[in-house]
């Protein structure tokens, strides 16, 4: 894929669709100074490049009951046996990030859970039996202090520096 150069006005609809995914794109051109059908034709554009990979409703795990985030660190006895313990962990609800990472370990998770107990059902039943998995260090959110999407420069910064 060809790499798709983002210029002002991608920035300025990128910032305010990430903020609030739910703005009319009409308010956005208006913001923009073009039209609703340049919005349109922009945001289908950046879809179609793959620079919007979507959108979601974002729920907040504790009203579901699930009260404990977590990082699991995952070590393996074989490196090269990455994706089949991959394919093993997309298999476990409550892992809802995964990512192969350098350092130590070769594998960092986010899990939710609805308690401890429910944690080191997940880690003693679940993880830790993955074949090639040969060990795991876990920490305990205590408290999320940052949650927000990728950072858009500023639009505004934007249109003060043309």
């Amino acid at each position: 894929m060809a790499k798709y150069e983002i210029d002002r006005i991608d920035r300025m609809i990128l910032s305010f669709l990430v903020k609030n995914a739910r703005m009319p794109f009409l308010e956005i051109a208006r913001e923009c100074g073009v039209s609703g059908a340049a919005i349109h034709q922009r945001v289908k554009r950046l879809e179609a490049r793959g620079v919007i990979t979507g959108s979601r409703l974002l729920v907040k795990p504790q009203a579901l009951g699930l009260n404990v985030c977590a990082f699991i660190s995952i070590s393996l006895s074989e490196a090269n046996k990455y994706p089949e313990v991959i394919a093993s962990l997309k298999r476990i609800p409550e892992i809802v990030e995964c990512h192969f990472v350098t350092g130590k370990y070769a594998i960092l998770t986010k899990v939710y859970c609805f308690d401890n107990d429910h944690l080191m059902e997940i880690l003693l039943t679940t993880i830790q039996k993955i074949p090639y998995v040969q060990s795991t260090e876990t920490m305990i959110s205590l408290d999320e202090a940052i949650e927000r999407q990728v950072w858009v420069k500023d639009y505004k910064r934007l249109q003060n520096a043309q």
